[in-house]
């Protein structure tokens, strides 16, 4: 089986629950270190499908992994190669698919309800209508021609899309307890700043019931990785 390139564009923002539903299928991971200078590969098909982690950069920046990045997305998705974005992973899809990025409305910080806005997204993320997802963001994506829009929340229309095999979302399914923690103690300040926003939660409040409130995010996590991974390519 070829193996998943996963690419991290943060030493903080690592593939989380998704290598550990990836390692758990018996396959192996290939990790992009965009944040050591790793090189950005330039053939998808020496893999079964490409993911994309988050990052506190814009998609925007004049950053130089970025271009070549978006020119692989677009040459997996032309190949029907499977490729899953989260938060500036999604931001990338969108971007290398004709979309834009800029700023949305309102931060959103901490767990916050997305809800369904198309039939299709069921096929990803199961019978739930609204669920809370984890959030932290700026900045937010448009949906590119083709895709379907499949999930909002009240402060961000445009939360998930779908095209084909490919998934691209603004919001973080990938938590652990571990992640959360680390986000809240460095994002302090973020947060701080941003603190009059309604849509930006307090470290405590993020971190409260945590154990059980990733343990449903995981639940939803599983279900939408297990969509995608049927359309790997061996």
């Amino acid at each position: 089986m070829k193996p998943i390139a996963v690419f991290r564009h943060s030493p903080t923002e690592g593939p989380g629950h998704f290598a550990t539903y990836i390692n758990g299928l018996g396959r192996e991971i290939r990790l992009f270190a965009m944040d050591c200078g790793d090189p950005v590969p330039t053939d998808p098909s020496a893999f079964a499908g490409l993911c994309f982690m988050g990052g506190p950069m814009s998609v925007n920046d004049p950053l130089p992994w970025i271009p070549p990045v978006l020119e692989l997305i677009r040459k997996a998705v032309a190949a029907d190669i499977p490729v899953i974005g989260h938060c500036l992973g999604g931001q990338l899809m969108s971007k290398a698919l004709g979309g834009t990025v800029g700023r949305n409305r309102c931060k959103e910080i901490g767990w916050l309800d997305v809800h369904a806005t198309d039939p299709t997204a069921a096929e990803w993320f199961g019978d739930r209508a609204r669920f809370p997802s984890f959030h932290w963001h700026g900045e937010t994506f448009t949906v590119p021609s083709g895709a379907t829009r499949v999930l909002a929340s009240d402060g961000c229309d445009n939360q998930a899309w779908t095209m084909g095999k490919h998934l691209a979302m603004q919001c973080h399914i990938e938590m652990t307890e571990e992640l959360v923690k680390s986000w809240c103690a460095g994002g302090a300040d973020e947060i701080a700043e941003a603190a009059a926003q309604p849509t930006v939660q307090q470290p405590a409040d993020i971190q409260r019931d945590l154990e059980k409130r990733v343990a449903a995010l995981h639940a939803v996590a599983e279900t939408a990785y297990a969509k995608w991974v049927k359309g790997l390519k061996d």
